[in-house]
């Protein structure tokens, strides 16, 4: 049987083209492609090359239309034994090709050729093509004259014209042979035979019968010779008329192949157009055709030779014709027939030769599937014979089954998709994907495809093909195959990679199954923020960089799940964890496994793994990014088994979710026990140019800072830049919770040191206070029977973030400058900067622990000669004596009697201790300076404690806090209400001056005046802190209030008056007020009461002074008084402007040493509301008294 055979191969002249001399067989192929050519020369363009001798038998040739057909068989071919039966079958014409520089003796060409030539003896017409001859074979005489055709030096264009011209010639010289072989079959008594006729003698009868079919058989082959000339209307003619003689002699094989012809004939003439008459015509003819050759068959030659070939070859090239999708059940239905048929052939090149076309046939029709089962019957004729090439033959065929097999190597699809691939569809595997690459109902016959392909490939010697075979069917069919199996098949990896190449690269790869596990977080200390250069804070509203899902830090921004980005930087370590899994009954060896970078900027590192059988590991691979961009890592690269291969993160995600949808075997990764499959995102990541790297480091160490509650401590913190480029801009911040714990951090320290250089360090303070533990941490304590015990926060996340921006100030150019000096216009795109989180670990232990608090009273009585002493000594600015001479009991109250200290209140705050160390406890209190330069308590600013508390373990003390100092300066209506009105109604002044809301209002200035008090503590010589007493505080002062911060209308205080007999008389004054014996019995004394308004409004007041002794009677009254005045002392009627006082002068003459008691009031006249509200008065006529401390007084009898 003749391959790749078709009607129109009746038509085509066989032209043998051998290699002459030594020709390389690339040059032979490529001299040969150039010739291939020309397989088609018109009749019109040999019409120069042409002589007719006598008249053409060939009365209808188309010299216009008609052309001929070269069928050119590199390397020639035997000789046929049916080339009597089909012309077409013959080698009608020999070209040599030969290489002239390979070949200098062009005689020694010549006989070559020639003795080649004469194995053809049906050649017509020989010709020898030598090629690149040089200028001294060009002049030799010796050839000239013989068919050695010389083709000079030139450039291919010219080549193949001078090729085209010669086979123009071989054509014309063709087509005279014709004429002159048909003239003579018409008037010679040639006998044409087959393998058919009876090679016994011929009786009388069967000698006569064959006379008889030669006339047929001549027709027949002259119409052969018109088809191979290009005259379908001359060989049609000849065709009719064989059919005549061989139906009339019963000689139905050849009448099957003069069909044939005819059928050429009739396409020839058409010049390649069809439609459905003309199918139909063929079909009717074809379907002859086969009938008669089966007719043919002779049962005695059954066992020598038969028709069936030509029975089977015509019905293949019926099913050519016709095959197409529109006629695919008619095409199926010959090609199954000839299937059938095929299993009678008796020779296998011919049962080969069917198998194949079929096979094409299928496959021009889109039935992958039959044409993969009839290939591999044709790999299986292939291996049956036992030598190297016919396996090479075995597996190259196989390998075009892998396709519909599903069972392809990777190289054969192409440039993978998967070194490009993204996640722009949040990371779906589609379906369809997932059953073209894994249909587990063709696992037996994909096992037996993938063995027949490791079979040929062994025998044919190719080591990679047959580590490729074993590396598919170990990965793609482990579950199937015993362990005995699995065994050979690492054998047969292991023996294929000792005969390749180190280094030898595969692209399909085998064990172990690689996936992505996931990418490590960003260390708090290397997070990357991308900088918005037209803003100052260009961190701000900015998330760091990676693989996360939330940050504290986000500020509450939408999350776009499906965008996942990841950021590295030039120059530092970046590391991937893969998981490698090994489901197999054998010890699998990585020699190497790293990263495989398509985009090239990133240098990655390989380690090597051991895996045991039936086991998986997490391993991290690393690497270090080298230039700026984006970076695709598809996958990674394995040495394994001898050989480097590709493992994509795609093809393994694929095989777990078909394993999940049963579309596939098995999940290797679950077969090893690894856990549930979790499809890892492949981000994109881009890799930034090199960052400044802060690290950080805290003194002492980085874990938890023990405090107790309310301890202040100093915490050192180191910061060193580990990068390549200075840190130019730095940042602090606060993030978190509990950030007041954060009393203050030393940012102008780290700011003095920028620019922060490579390696340089700085080292800031951080000033931490410890939280108040909350009530549930402390009845925690309690529940577990640890009264005495500290308790650790159980809380976690309580402990404030130190963040710290910082970047490297560099513009697009690359220039040194400050990044927001520039115009936000001239910046584009600076690269991103860092953000170093500083977790300031805090464990708070309990410390003192509050008990209660209440309000207590108490009065010191104040006398005028020491307000006398004070008073004198700070207008002769002799104030370093006074401080000096102040008494404990003064720092601690800070009595002014000018104002009146004598309603003093204290607050009594008690303190237990339920640690295991000792307390020392102090009270403070920090007063601001005002502007109201006349009063002495308020011109004075100093810190001024009592002595240190010691409170040991389990045991309770207090300690007594002073309020009055805490007195508002002027006694306002903006303090009592806003809701005052000077014109409302008297129901409406009750109800906004009522108690409950001046308590509302006075709220922000409580907490203002409350912040003053300090109670600080001290443990050993290295804790100490301060308690939270606020909320305490503000709870005991709620109920008076008013009585504690709000001052009196009117203040009343004495004085003794100035002498005004000189600078003398003034110093022997004081010298008494300092001496202690202020007052002299038997001497006018001369004095003033003090009376200041405290309010913002003029009061008008009706004052009265009065003068008791020790029995609290008045000395001044009655037939007994001790004491004489001057002035007036009852009845004063005056005016005191606002925020001012008013002095009012008399004279006193004591008769009787002692102790008296001096006492100023005064009626106030139209009170407003604020004087009624303070005096908590509801009636408008009701009148306001307003009382001064007593002031004591002694009197000595003697100087």
């Amino acid at each position: 049987m003749e391959p790749d055979a078709s009607i129109e191969t009746s038509s085509m002249i066989r032209v043998a083209v051998i290699p002459i001399s030594d020709v390389t067989p690339l040059l032979f192929r490529d001299y040969a492609a150039m010739l291939i050519r020309h397989h088609t020369v018109s009749l019109s363009s040999i019409s120069s090359f042409y002589t007719e001798h006598q008249k053409s038998p060939f009365a209808h040739q188309p010299w216009e239309s008609g052309s001929l057909r070269f069928k050119f068989i590199l390397g020639g071919s035997p000789p046929s034994p049916w080339e009597d039966f089909q012309s077409n079958r013959k080698i009608l014409a020999v070209i040599g090709i030969c290489h002239c520089p390979s070949a200098p003796d062009l005689r020694s060409v010549a006989d070559q050729f020639t003795a080649a030539s004469k194995t053809y003896s049906s050649s017509l017409v020989q010709r020898c093509f030598a090629f690149c001859p040089v200028d001294s074979q060009l002049e030799d005489e010796s050839v000239k004259g013989s068919n050695l055709i010389l083709f000079p030096p030139a450039d291919r264009q010219t080549q193949e014209f001078h090729l085209q011209t010669m086979v123009q010639d071989i054509a014309a010289s063709l087509l005279m042979e014709f004429e002159k072989w048909v003239l003579q079959a018409e008037s010679g008594g040639t006998v044409f035979k087959t393998p058919l006729d009876s090679q016994a003698s011929l009786s009388s009868e069967e000698v006569i019968k064959a006379k008889k079919r030669r006339l047929g058989r001549a027709q027949k082959t002259i119409g052969d010779y018109c088809l191979l000339a290009g005259s379908p209307v001359d060989a049609n003619a000849h065709y009719s008329t064989s059919l005549e003689l061989t139906r009339l002699t019963a000689d139905f094989f050849w009448y099957a192949g003069a069909m044939e012809g005819s059928v050429c004939a009739l396409l020839m003439d058409r010049m390649g157009h069809k439609d459905p008459v003309l199918e139909d015509e063929v079909k009717y003819r074809y379907n002859s055709v086969i009938l008669h050759y089966r007719k043919s068959f002779i049962q005695d030659n059954a066992q020598r030779v038969s028709p069936l070939s030509f029975e089977l070859e015509a019905t293949l090239k019926l099913a050519r014709f016709l095959c197409r999708r529109e006629l695919a059940s008619d095409v199926v239905e010959l090609l199954t027939a000839t299937a059938d048929g095929a299993t009678s052939l008796i020779d296998a090149s011919d049962k080969l030769v069917v198998y194949v076309e079929i096979a094409r046939l299928f496959g021009e029709l889109g039935y992958h599937r039959k044409a993969a089962f009839f290939s591999r019957q044709v790999a299986q004729l292939y291996l049956q014979q036992d030598n190297k090439f016919a396996a090479i033959s075995a597996m190259q065929v196989l390998a075009m089954t892998t396709k519909a097999y599903r069972v392809q190597s990777r190289a054969s699809i192409g440039p993978s998709n998967d070194a490009g691939q993204t996640h722009a569809d949040g990371g779906k595997v589609h379906h369809h994907s997932i059953v073209s690459l894994f249909e587990s109902q063709w696992s037996t016959l994909q096992m037996v495809v993938l063995r027949e392909i490791l079979l040929s490939a062994v025998r044919a010697g190719d080591p990679l093909a047959a580590w490729s075979a074993a590396a598919r069917l170990l990965r793609s069919y482990y579950p199937l195959i015993t362990p005995a199996g699995q065994n050979g098949l690492f054998g047969a990896l292991v023996n294929s990679a000792e005969r390749l190449p180190l280094g030898t690269r595969c692209s399909d790869p085998a064990l172990p199954f690689v996936r992505l596990h996931s990418f490590p977080l960003h260390s708090s200390q290397m997070d990357i923020v991308k900088r918005n250069p037209a803003r100052e804070d260009w961190w701000a509203g900015a998330a760091p960089s990676g693989p996360f899902i939330y940050t504290p830090f986000s500020k509450g921004e939408p999350n776009n799940s499906n965008k996942q980005e990841l950021t590295w930087v030039v120059g530092e370590p970046v590391q991937v964890l893969v998981e490698l899994a090994n489901p197999c009954g054998f010890e699998v060896m990585v020699e190497s496994i790293y990263l495989s970078v398509h985009s090239g900027n990133l240098d990655a590192f390989p380690v090597s793994v051991s895996l045991p059988p039936n086991s998986s590991k997490v391993i991290t691979l690393s690497g270090i990014p080298t230039n700026e961009g984006l970076v695709s890592i598809p996958g990674c690269i394995v040495h394994c088994f001898g050989v480097i291969t590709e493992h994509f993160f795609k093809e393994v995600d694929g095989l777990i979710i078909g394993a999940t949808q049963g579309l596939v075997l098995s999940d290797p990764f679950r077969s090893c026990g690894a856990a549930k499959f979790k499809n890892v995102l492949l981000p994109s990541i881009t890799v930034v140019p090199s960052l400044p790297l802060l690290v950080s480091h805290i003194a002492g160490g980085d874990g938890s800072v023990m405090l107790y509650e309310g301890e202040i401590r100093d915490v050192w913190i180191s910061l060193a830049n580990a990068g390549t480029v200075p840190v130019e801009q730095a940042h602090i911040s606060l993030s978190g919770k509990n950030q007041d714990s954060v009393v203050t951090v030393a940012s102008e320290t780290l700011r003095s040191a920028l620019p922060l250089k490579p390696g340089a360090e700085v080292t800031i303070r951080v000033t931490l206070k410890a939280w108040q533990l909350s009530k549930t941490d402390s009845d925690a304590a309690a529940s577990k029977g640890m009264p005495g015990s500290s308790v650790r926060q159980a809380k976690d996340g309580s402990s404030p973030l130190l963040l710290i921006h910082y970047a490297e100030c560099a513009d697009v150019k690359g220039n040194k400058n400050l990044c927001l000096a520039r115009e936000p216009e001239t910046v584009s795109a600076p690269p991103p900067g860092r953000r170093l989180v500083i977790p300031l670990n805090i464990c708070v232990l309990q410390g003192l622990s509050f008990v209660k608090a209440r309000l207590l009273s108490m009065e010191i009585p104040a006398r005028i000669g020491e307000a006398c002493s004070t008073q004198a000594q700070l207008e002769r600015g002799n104030t370093e004596q006074v401080n000096g001479s102040e008494r404990h009991a003064d720092r601690l109250v800070k009595i002014d009697p000018n104002r009146g200290s004598w309603g003093l209140r204290l607050l009594e705050l008690e303190l237990y201790n339920p640690t295991d160390v000792v307390f020392e406890t102090s009270v403070s209190v920090d007063m601001e300076n005002t502007s109201n330069q006349e009063n002495l308590s308020d011109n004075i600013s100093a810190e001024h404690g009592e002595p240190k508390t010691r409170i040991d373990r389990d045991y309770t003390a207090r300690v007594l806090i002073p309020l009055e100092n805490f007195k508002l300066p002027v006694l306002d209506g903006s303090i009592l209400g806003n809701s005052f009105q000077n014109n409302g109604t008297s129901g409406s002044r009750n109800n906004s001056f009522s108690e409950k809301n001046i308590k509302a209002e006075l709220n922000a200035s409580i907490k203002n005046l409350i912040s003053k008090i300090k109670v600080r503590w001290q443990s050993g010589r290295n804790s100490s802190g301060e308690l939270d007493i606020k909320d305490a505080i503000q709870a005991a002062l709620q109920a008076s209030v008013m009585d504690v911060l709000l001052p009196d209308p009117l203040t009343f205080g004495f004085r003794l008056a100035k002498a005004s007999s000189g600078d003398i008389n003034v110093d022997r004054e004081v010298k008494s007020c300092v001496s202690g014996d202020s007052i002299i019995a038997h001497e006018m004394t001369a004095m003033e009461v003090l009376v200041r308004n405290n309010t913002k409004e003029a009061i008008r007041i009706n004052l009265s002074i009065a003068c008791k002794d020790v029995a609290g009677e008045n000395c001044m009254e009655g037939d007994k008084a001790t004491v004489l005045w001057e002035g007036v002392l009852s009845g004063i009627s005056m005016e005191v402007p606002p925020l001012e006082e008013v002095k009012h002068a008399f004279s006193l003459y004591f008769l009787i040493p002692g102790e008296y008691t001096m006492l100023a009031a005064a009626m106030i006249y139209d009170a407003n509301e604020v004087l009624r509200a303070r005096a908590r008065s509801d009636a408008l006529d009701e009148p306001i008294f307003c009382r001064g401390p007593p002031y004591h007084v002694r009197v000595s009898g003697t100087r």
